[in-house]
């Protein structure tokens, strides 16, 4: 007769709620790691992020080299002034960011040395900003300087990696996923229109 309760009883168990927290990844660790573990599981973050080290390493080594210092630092500089705005205004960033990203790999636009550290810079403080904003809440400075770390690796990482790539056929592999970025793009951009 009791163990006719014990199922009935785990599923009310596990159908209490826990505490919810939305956009904010709380690993444990401390506020560093819940920076790294919020760009990590941000696709959004993410996307933009190794969209620009792909771009990167398609214009080169010194352009990859140039990235992997400025969309960090951009990233952080912008991050602390969203941390310090009331609110933040709805506009499709996301959507605008994975169109011109998109486009920018899979055209493979040759633009001068200059015009893809503007590039950079830019999307690395419009991203930065919208970052700093949700992270206010939570991680912080400390959480901003994980994302500075995390961006580091992954952009030094993904630019070396295209830059690496000798035959034809492997950077438009890479282009492939430029068009992808860009369809995401679109496709975000079209949802959030309606």
């Amino acid at each position: 007769m009791k163990r006719r309760w014990l199922p009935i009883t785990a599923m009310a168990l596990l159908s209490v709620p826990g505490l919810a927290q939305a956009h904010l990844v709380t690993t444990g660790m401390g506020p560093v790691y819940d920076g790294i573990g919020h760009l990590l599981s941000s696709p959004e973050e993410l996307v933009a992020a190794l969209g620009l080290s792909l771009y990167a390493g398609l214009r080169g080594a010194t352009a990859g080299r140039r990235t992997m210092f400025l969309l960090p630092l951009a990233w952080f500089v912008a991050g602390l002034a969203g941390s310090m705005v009331r609110s933040v205004p709805a506009f499709p960033v996301t959507a605008l960011s994975f169109l011109v990203i998109g486009l920018l790999v899979a055209t493979d636009l040759r633009l001068p040395a200059k015009a893809v550290v503007a590039i950079v810079v830019l999307i690395g403080f419009v991203d930065g900003f919208f970052n700093g904003a949700a992270l206010k809440q939570g991680a912080g400075t400390p959480g901003l300087l994980g994302i500075l770390a995390i961006l580091f690796v992954l952009v030094a990482l993904a630019s070396a990696l295209v830059v690496s790539l000798n035959k034809p056929w492997t950077r438009i592999a890479v282009r492939v996923v430029g068009s992808w970025i860009a369809a995401s793009g679109l496709l975000l951009l079209g949802w959030s229109l309606r």
